[in-house]
């Protein structure tokens, strides 16, 4: 299955605003990179940074991605003008969403491989950045929420409007599965077994998963 990635897009932290009259510094503000390769490492993305490093980052959430699919549902239905990195993402994709892709999924193209490792977890930052009191709500009760890939092969990638192959893993739960298995209270404990039951779901989102079972 191919896929398209529209851009790469990165960022720094910097302020954004103010929560509870404290400074809030976010690299959510992310901005399609203008060369035409960039290099894929293990921690993410060269160029591209995070400003909490005990809630974002690390090898399981290297790469945030977000589908161009939702933004007519966006624009149509919520008044947001959606373009690339609008929520943050490192890549902006097409053709591809929460019920198609799954955990253990990946995306191959040049010399990069990455793999699918969790849903995206509500984030205020995205609120602050674009002054909105209802887009992480929003994104958690449509399950339009984008998805983290880990770096399995690193190396360097095109940025701007290529194919990627879709490599669909066996048996593995959907993005929007894993998602509804965390934060619905609704689902059924069953789904949340067979959420647990996939080896390449990462051990955050599993840890977290498995308290709804306790």
């Amino acid at each position: 299955m191919a896929l398209t990635l529209l851009s790469v897009n990165c960022g720094t932290p910097r302020l954004i605003g103010e929560r509870n009259g404290r400074a809030v510094s976010s690299a959510i503000k992310k901005t399609p990179v203008e060369s035409e390769i960039v290099f894929f490492g293990t921690l993410g993305i060269s160029g591209d940074e995070q400003a909490n490093r005990s809630i974002h980052g690390g090898p399981d959430q290297a790469i945030c991605v977000y589908s161009a699919d939702h933004w007519d549902w966006w624009r149509n239905e919520n008044k947001f003008d959606c373009e690339a990195a609008s929520f943050g993402e490192n890549l902006t994709i097409v053709g591809a969403n929460e019920h198609t892709i799954g955990i253990g999924d990946r995306f191959a193209w040049d010399d990069v491989v990455l793999e699918v490792s969790q849903p995206r977890g509500p984030c205020a930052n995205v609120d602050l950045y674009h002054g909105r009191s209802d887009l992480a709500q929003t994104m958690t009760l449509s399950v339009r929420c984008g998805w983290y890939m880990r770096v399995v092969c690193e190396g360097t990638g095109a940025t701007h409007e290529t194919e990627i192959r879709h490599i669909v893993a066996p048996e593995r739960p959907s993005i929007r599965d894993a998602f509804v298995a965390r934060y619905d209270v609704r689902s059924p404990p069953a789904l949340r077994r067979r959420i647990l039951s996939c080896a390449l779901l990462a051990q955050d989102w599993r840890r977290a998963v498995e308290r709804t079972l306790s």
